[in-house]
């Protein structure tokens, strides 16, 4: 679907140069003198990189829409990772690349909302956040009660994240998986 440069909207999905991009930022501009043109910010879909484009107010860009599916993580398969969809129960094979980072802080059975376009998994979406026990953690020194100082400990499911001093084995944390960062401690 064409769509003139007001209707480019963050979130929303293009094609250009054959690539898909979300967009990540969309400024519109009317200078006093010229045409008015917009600014935006997108990321490949498919190989993550950022770039800038600014386009004139003539120029047509197209959205596609992407068929999104509720799936579960069911497993780890040599390269791949097996998803299951929860309506028919599919399981479909999707490349670990799609969520490398993320991967050592998901358990079997995370729910995730997998994207397709034109029938192809191209996206894999995470819930915001995990909620894992700590199974490795160094002593924090005594006094020190500020939670400016970090330390690094290792999660249940392998994943290594920075945390405040006062956070030991055996406490359960929750996890913000947008930046992997330590968001809080959880009660059992």
């Amino acid at each position: 679907m064409l769509l003139g440069i007001t209707e480019v909207r963050k979130g929303m999905v293009l094609k250009v140069e054959n690539d898909l991009f979300t967009v990540i930022k969309s400024e519109f501009v009317n200078p006093g003198k010229g045409s008015a043109f917009i600014r935006t910010k997108l990321k490949s879909v498919i190989k993550g990189s950022s770039i800038e484009r600014t386009y004139k107010a003539a120029e047509k860009l197209e959205s596609v829409e992407l068929e999104r599916r509720n799936m579960t993580l069911c497993y780890t398969e040599g390269d791949n990772i097996v998803f299951m969809d929860v309506n028919d129960f599919e399981q479909i094979h999707i490349s670990k690349d799609y969520v490398e980072d993320i991967l050592p802080f998901m358990k079997e059975e995370t729910a995730v909302e997998v994207s397709f376009y034109e029938g192809r998994p191209i996206g894999v979406t995470p819930p915001n956040f995990a909620i894992l026990e700590v199974t490795y953690a160094e002593e924090g020194l005594k006094g020190d009660t500020s939670g400016t100082a970090l330390k690094k400990v290792t999660v249940e499911t392998g994943g290594e994240v920075n945390v405040p001093i006062f956070v030991k084995q055996g406490d359960v944390i929750k996890i913000d998986l947008r930046d992997l960062s330590y968001v809080e401690r959880v009660n059992k």
